[in-house]
């Protein structure tokens, strides 16, 4: 499995339950099209994790980089239905910091060769 992630706090004047609304119709969208496996959005608790990690977290799940480029493809026509559904949530973000993790060790790992 890979993780896309997202980490970034709302503009000016967003509402946090209008963003995870938003946030939900987007990625439950993409997850109904099997762009997706699943998603999570998450909120700093308690004011707890380094400041450059900001308030808010997303967790996309994918089961490679394949259907990664089949989401990003997807939503990158930037017309019909996902403009509006990218512009209710990629407007109401900012200070928006990318990460991709995958599942580790790795399900083809080899071990016993390794020279480092």
């Amino acid at each position: 499995m890979d993780y896309y992630q997202g980490f970034f706090t709302l503009k000016e004047g967003v509402s946090d339950v209008e963003f995870a609304d938003h946030f939900a119709a987007y990625m439950n969208r993409l997850k109904d099209e099997g762009a997706i496996e699943g998603w999570r959005l998450m909120r700093r608790k308690l004011g707890l994790g380094p400041e450059q990690l900001h308030e808010f977290q997303f967790l996309v799940e994918t089961d490679g980089l394949a259907q990664l480029d089949r989401a990003f493809r997807v939503v990158s026509t930037r017309a019909g239905e996902w403009e509006p559904l990218h512009h209710c949530v990629n407007g109401l973000v900012d200070e928006v910091v990318f990460a991709l993790y995958r599942d580790f060790p790795d399900p083809h790992r080899e071990r016993g060769e390794e020279r480092f």
